[in-house]
């Protein structure tokens, strides 16, 4: 085991900001656990960038995570999860690492209409993973994706209340309500952010947003009971947070984080 001690924290890592809205729901689930949030910051958006270059990237955080001490991993970001999850588990042996799932499951099951959205970024729609799960569970189902242009970049820059999301979220999920779909996956860590202005988008629809992260939260618990690694009882959690960019950048993660606790 590459963690010493039960104790060790459990390391959440995505391309910036977005990875928050996972880090959120962990630290709700499980409370009594330190947590080290990475958000690369230098590199993001990952989502148009091609494989080989997500899957290094990944590697250098998976990487720093472990130096940090870390007893395992959750790859809050979809995108990495996408271009370099097989390979990560396989390098890191040993090490639990939790990716995130495209939730297009649940919304294929819970469909009314037949018709599910997904809003994700080009290189996770473009992933192995994303099709398999789509092909598997989308039979008999009209699966609509819709890459979210602009919307990390939105959270990125603290903009997520503003006509401009208001408008890019409009454009992406307007054609969706307009062929009946009643499901909206997303696919991005970054996308629960903008969920404010989803739900006033799809007011009075009778469409329901699927956001994956408490999922990933009960799978983190979930391995930490197969793998013996809860932290003790008496454990005092600590939270911090790393970036491969600046301290100013350093210091909006750990902003984001207590405003969205």
């Amino acid at each position: 085991m590459v963690a010493n001690s039960n104790n060790a924290p459990i390391g959440v890592y995505d391309s910036g900001l977005g990875g928050l809205t996972v880090w959120r729901e962990i630290r709700r689930a499980l409370p009594g656990e330190s947590l080290v949030y990475l958000g690369d910051g230098a590199n993001c958006p990952y989502g148009s960038r091609p494989r080989e270059e997500v899957q290094t990237l990944a590697d250098a955080a998976v990487a720093h995570l472990v130096e940090l001490g870390c007893k395992m991993v959750v790859v809050a970001c979809n995108t990495a999860t996408a271009a370099a999850i097989d390979f990560l588990r396989e390098k890191y042996a040993g090490l639990p690492i939790v990716g995130m799932e495209p939730a297009v499951k649940p919304a294929c099951l819970a469909t009314r209409s037949g018709v599910v959205g997904v809003l994700a970024t080009e290189r996770s729609l473009d992933g192995d993973l994303f099709r398999r799960t789509a092909s598997k569970y989308g039979r008999g189902i009209e699966v609509l994706t819709v890459p979210g242009t602009g919307f990390a970049e939105l959270v990125e820059g603290d903009r997520e209340d503003t006509p401009e999301a208001e408008a890019a979220v409009r454009a992406a999920v307007e054609p969706m309500l307009a062929r009946g779909a009643d499901q909206i996956v997303l696919g991005c860590t970054h996308y629960p952010f903008l969920m404010p202005v989803l739900e006033r988008v799809v007011a009075g629809r009778g469409v329901e947003i699927v956001d994956p992260s408490p999922a990933v939260a009960s799978r983190v618990a979930q391995l930490l009971d197969d793998c013996g690694l809860h932290a003790s009882a008496d454990h005092a959690p600590r939270f911090t947070f790393h970036t491969f960019a600046d301290e100013e950048y350093r210091r909006r993660l750990e902003k984001k984080a207590r405003e969205s606790c």
